[in-house]
């Protein structure tokens, strides 16, 4: 695993129920700020296999990305972070400053 991907793993293994990350904040985290789509690939192939909490990785508008061939998986996204606490408002969307959160050792967005 290269070590982009292993930090990216490591960061959101380490999101803790209640909180959402960006997939732009994700990437600056594991080192590349450009990286988000990487991201996209490393949630799609190995949320499985390592348990990754992939439904508190959000956009940077705060909304749910599902694309729309896989409307159900937003809808069990969206499921998941409400089973966790996290409101979401009238729009759809995630209060980014209420529900974001930042690793202690990572400098963000």
């Amino acid at each position: 695993m290269n070590p982009f991907t292993e930090k990216a793993v490591r960061t959101i293994q380490s999101i803790p129920e209640g909180h959402v990350m960006t997939y732009g904040q994700v990437a600056a985290a594991a080192g590349n700020r450009r990286g988000a789509r990487q991201v996209v690939r490393i949630l799609y192939s190995m949320s499985v296999s390592h348990r990754l909490p992939w439904h508190r990785i959000i956009n940077a508008k705060g909304g749910i990305s599902a694309p729309a061939d896989a409307e159900e998986k937003g809808i069990r996204q969206k499921r998941l972070l409400l089973s966790e606490g996290v409101v979401f408002r009238e729009d759809g969307t995630v209060d980014l400053e209420r529900y974001r959160w930042f690793p202690p050792d990572a400098s963000m967005e």
